[in-house]
């Protein structure tokens, strides 16, 4: 008895699994974010258990009343998990004032960095975003230095780099716009 409903569609790439996160997930997930590796130039610093709970009942949230959330990140060959991508509004405030369209985001745990992994699971995000979503473009935020992600982005189609604050940090902001098909 799981009592969960899929509300995110399956995604899927030569080596990855995107699909909506199930209660099992959890604990990598946690342990993820735990990792100051990983969220160094994220957050800046390891989320508590509770933050991590917290941030994963928004990704079905955003399934259930947006019509786009996170997936997680799993390796065809063996099922591990490598991270989380999607979409979200957090409604942040931030400056310049993006509210109202979709902020692409990603994070792999260390074990996953540097194999290419980040660029095909936001491909094919992206790829899903590009046929279904109704928006004119998404953005992406990140910390100016976080130099991995940003060739991602740039990898993937974001540019128009505008250099901007979120809460009192400075933040490197870059749109996307859709894709016709």
């Amino acid at each position: 008895m799981s009592g969960e409903t899929d509300l995110a569609p399956v995604l899927q790439t030569d080596r990855l699994l995107l699909r909506e996160h199930r209660r099992e997930d959890f604990p990598h997930s946690a342990a993820m974010w735990a990792d100051p590796q990983v969220v160094a130039r994220i957050s800046g610093a390891p989320s508590s258990e509770e933050e991590s709970w917290s941030r994963f009942l928004r990704y079905a949230g955003h399934w259930r009343h947006l019509g786009y959330g996170y997936w997680v990140v799993r390796r065809r060959s063996d099922g591990a998990f490598l991270g989380e991508v999607g979409f979200a509004n957090y409604r942040r405030d931030t400056d310049p004032d993006l509210q109202g369209n979709p902020e692409a985001g990603w994070v792999l745990v260390a074990s996953a960095h540097g194999q290419g992994y980040a660029t095909e699971a936001v491909t094919a995000m992206l790829g899903w975003a590009d046929a279904t979503l109704d928006y004119p473009h998404t953005f992406a935020m990140f910390d100016p230095t976080h130099q991995a992600s940003i060739a991602v982005a740039k990898k993937v189609g974001y540019a128009h780099e505008v250099t901007g604050r979120y809460r009192d940090r400075d933040a490197l902001f870059m749109q996307r716009a859709r894709r016709a098909l």
